[in-house]
């Protein structure tokens, strides 16, 4: 059931964006008076259609290839390739009898509409649920790093308080594209002594492979929460409410450190250090394979309970809503152009920037979350802007280039070369695709 979940929200997110994408076309298109032959939701390849409609010379259905979608517009090279249409005389109500500032209007229609959703989603999510963050300055035992912040020198305790120079107010500003983007220097605050660590341009490939919890996390003391029935915390006598304060005699505060003492004795036996009701005694208990008190096979045997940070709400308008949302997602687009630009500086590999269907699938979750769902649906718009703006023949920024260079002439392009570099386009298209589903199912693969 948690498959088709997360299958339904990707195939729901994807259409709304896609539909949409295509509408600003399709309008954009009928507000100059050119004629319209298709909309399709998904590709009807080689003519095949799971539903078709004609409605004022105007066929809309849903096509079996979902691999996004397309309108068709009259007297325009497109992935149709309808060479007969186009041998003909040109018509008043075609594309190409248009003024080529009108046809670039209608080649940038989708992207427009991609922009003003992502705006509008997060517009809508901050006037709904504001802004949540914890302040900096509140967190009291500093971070934890994980293997990606301990190659970069961070050590467990250490307070983030600069990035860039500049005073870092929220602690999700470390864990945002402000630092993950890489060449960014962190001023770090270690036994009241200050230091400057940099963030490698290629950090990104690291995250990719073990996730941004691996970078750093919120230092915190624990006690248990709860103790699972049969496993070895079970066994040897831990009750919730109880607190380690230390492993076979090595002092325990923090959770790492108690993470960090007991992957030393797997398959061992440890004496705790238990304190129970203001009293301490000493609690003997087998250590599992992981390095943990559950069971024999690895599965965990006490929850801990943390302190809970302290998490600050600020709540906006209706209208004041509009421009925090406006920034929001016109970060996720400037994010994206700079990931896009780390791929082609060879900063970071392109099999660890790109996430495919099964990757943005599992993103959306195995539990129906609206403020998740749209979230995703709006860093998706924005995304999908930026890749149509791509300069590549068969994608709509490949037409503008086109257009702007007869702009520029003074006179099309020929049929031909534009024929041509449509199948280019297309070839490069499909390879992409192809790459981006292998990448997928090769990473879905080797986390299994």
């Amino acid at each position: 059931m948690s498959i088709v979940i997360m299958v339904g929200q990707l195939i729901l997110g994807l259409s709304i964006l896609v539909i949409l994408h295509e509408l600003g076309h399709f309008l954009a298109a009928r507000a100059f008076g050119i004629k319209v032959e298709k909309f399709y939701l998904f590709f009807d390849a080689w003519n095949i259609k799971l539903f078709k409609y004609n409605y004022k010379g105007v066929e809309y259905g849903i096509g079996w290839l979902p691999l996004g979608g397309y309108v068709k517009i009259a007297g325009m090279i497109d992935e149709s390739m309808d060479t007969e249409q186009m041998a003909g005389p040109p018509q008043p109500w075609e594309f190409r009898s248009k003024p080529a500032w009108q046809r670039l209007i209608v080649m940038l229609g989708g992207v427009t509409v991609n922009i003003i959703l992502g705006i509008i989603i997060f517009w809508m999510l901050t006037v709904k649920y504001g802004e949540s963050y914890i302040p900096n300055d509140s967190i009291k035992y500093g971070i934890v790093p994980g293997k990606i912040g301990k190659e970069i020198g961070l050590k467990a305790g250490d307070k983030i308080t600069e990035v860039n120079g500049k005073t870092v107010e929220r602690f999700e500003e470390l864990v945002s594209s402000k630092v993950l983007l890489g060449n960014t220097q962190l001023t770090v605050l270690r036994d009241g002594k200050e230091l400057k660590l940099m963030v490698p341009a290629n950090i990104l490939n690291e995250v990719s492979d073990y996730g941004v919890g691996e970078f750093i996390t919120l230092r915190s003391k624990f006690r248990i929460d709860s103790v699972v029935a049969q496993s070895n915390a079970a066994k040897a006598g831990l009750l919730k409410g109880d607190s380690i304060k230390a492993v076979n005699g090595v002092p325990v505060t923090f959770s790492d450190e108690l993470k960090a003492e007991m992957q030393k004795y797997k398959n061992k036996e440890v004496t705790l250090t238990v304190k129970r009701q203001n009293k301490e005694m000493p609690v003997t208990a087998a250590v599992n394979k992981e390095g943990s008190l559950g069971f024999v096979d690895g599965r965990w045997g006490i929850k801990l309970s943390a302190d809970e940070p302290n998490i600050k709400t600020v709540n906006f308008g209706f209208l004041q809503s509009l421009p925090v949302g406006a920034s929001k997602a016109w970060g996720t687009f400037t994010d994206n152009a700079k990931g896009l630009g780390k791929v082609f500086k060879g900063e970071v590999k392109a099999n660890k920037a790109f996430t495919g269907p099964v990757g943005i699938a599992t993103m959306f979750g195995s539990h129906i979350d609206w403020a998740r769902f749209w979230s995703l649906v709006g860093l998706l718009s924005m995304a999908l802007a930026l890749m149509n703006l791509l300069p590549i023949p068969a994608l709509d920024g490949g037409h503008a280039l086109f257009l702007i260079i007869e702009m520029i002439k003074g006179k099309p392009l020929s049929d031909k070369f534009l024929e041509r570099a449509q199948i280019v386009g297309f070839v490069i298209l499909v390879t992409l695709m192809v790459f981006v589903f292998g990448n997928d199912i090769l990473k879905h693969v080797v986390k299994k």
